[in-house]
């Protein structure tokens, strides 16, 4: 039997490509978004693994861009559609796509690093990937009372329809996406994919659309009856807010519609104000997940295109068995005015790491002090995890509140 071969593909691989990626998911109900993803697919970013002429498994990645700690932006490979036909797995055909695309974004320095979602929480690990950031699963009841320190904005929050949403949505969102780290760069088609109804479950109705003057909120509602009438559950899609007052405005809006008994945001951020913006806390209900996988492909470039918290000059020995380029010594350093970046270096090593490690902290969403601690990184110098965590660390807990 002949080994497996990897290539890129062609617009003409598109149907099999798709059906490979949905077929890997068990999930026929994809069937019904195979046009909308045609419209949007690039298959010079893509890959597909053959045994003879059968595709076998596929991976593919969008060009997107990724605020960082900071709020500057770096080019992001959104990789996504990664799946093995059933029969072919345990074959080492993931090991093909994973090489296939990192080393060939790194051979091109197309891009300096790449996040996906995934399926399976151990997968991802073998081939360098950190877990970058986590997501919850939010609920919080009807009309849940604010405290009174609350600001809300008290102009109207309208409902209107998808277009007018949509052109709403493309003017606001990048200005607040430039602040918020971990949020992508969208353009006209990315905001299509998000309000698409065809992947919704069947069970929810369609897209509807809530604008605030500073802010908006994609949501679906869930029709649900109790024996004591409606309980519906309201999902989250989406909430975009420039300000506070416009962000518990939109919030207000959402659990105070009539029917709701409930407003569920699957992809909210582990920090969400809402919840402290609550009277009683305990009415939140919140279930973490992980979120963005993280992975550098050019460990120099990464380091130098975000933004540090505090200064720092430590000596990073990194392991990188599959993107060896990044292996070895790195002098990670970082001025009081939070530039910084990684050059190669001779200089004993003050600190060892996996590079998964070091992209599981590079937006900020886990800290090098909490890896040290279970383990995972090794302090060589006494202080050195505390100074490079220190200057890794944000503000805010990072976030992607996107599908892809």
């Amino acid at each position: 039997m002949d080994e497996p071969t990897v290539r890129v593909l062609s617009g003409d691989d598109y149907d099999e490509f798709f059906s490979v990626f949905t077929g890997s998911f068990l999930d026929d109900s994809r069937e019904a978004i195979r046009e909308p993803w045609r419209a949007v697919f690039e298959p010079a970013n893509a890959h597909g693994v053959f045994d003879g002429r059968e595709m076998i498994g596929v991976a593919a990645f969008f060009d997107s861009g990724i605020t960082l700690p900071g709020q500057v932006r770096t080019r992001l490979a959104a990789v996504t559609a990664v799946g093995v036909k059933p029969g072919h797995r345990r074959r080492g055909v993931m090991r093909m796509l994973m090489r296939a695309q990192l080393h060939g974004m790194g051979e091109s320095r197309s891009h300096p690093v790449a996040a996906l979602h995934a399926t399976e929480g151990s997968i991802y690990g073998r081939f360098g990937y950190g877990l970058g950031t986590s997501d919850v699963v939010l609920s919080i009841p009807r009309r849940a009372p604010f405290l009174r320190s609350v600001e809300v904005d008290q102009r109207r929050v309208r409902e209107v329809g998808e277009q007018e949403a949509l052109r709403f949505a493309h003017d606001l969102y990048p200005a607040v996406a430039a602040r918020r780290t971990g949020w992508l760069a969208r353009g006209p088609s990315w905001h299509l994919r998000v309000v698409d109804d065809r992947s919704a479950p069947k069970e929810q109705g369609r897209m509807r659309f809530a604008v605030h003057p500073d802010g908006y909120a994609f949501y679906r509602p869930e029709p649900r009856w109790a024996d004591r009438g409606p309980d519906y559950l309201l999902h989250v899609q989406e909430l975009v807010a420039a300000t506070p007052q416009a962000y518990a405005a939109l919030w207000r809006y959402l659990l105070d519609t009539d029917l709701v008994g409930e407003v569920r945001w699957q992809r909210a951020a582990p920090d969400e104000p809402v919840v402290d913006m609550l009277a009683d806390p305990r009415q939140a209900r919140r279930q973490l997940s992980d979120g963005l996988w993280v992975r550098l492909i050019h460990l120099d470039r990464a380091l130098s295109e975000r933004r540090y918290r505090a200064p720092a000059d430590v000596v990073l020995e990194v392991g990188d068995d599959f993107c060896e380029w990044n292996a070895g010594r790195w002098r990670l350093a970082a001025g009081a005015d939070g530039t910084g970046g990684a050059t190669r270096t001779q200089a004993p090593p003050d600190i060892r790491l996996g590079i998964g490690d070091l992209a599981a902290a590079y937006l900020g969403g886990t800290t090098l002090g909490q890896l040290h601690r279970c383990g995972r990184v090794e302090e060589l110098n006494p202080g050195a995890v505390a100074v490079a965590s220190g200057a890794l660390d944000t503000d805010h807990a990072p976030h992607c509140q996107e599908p892809f």
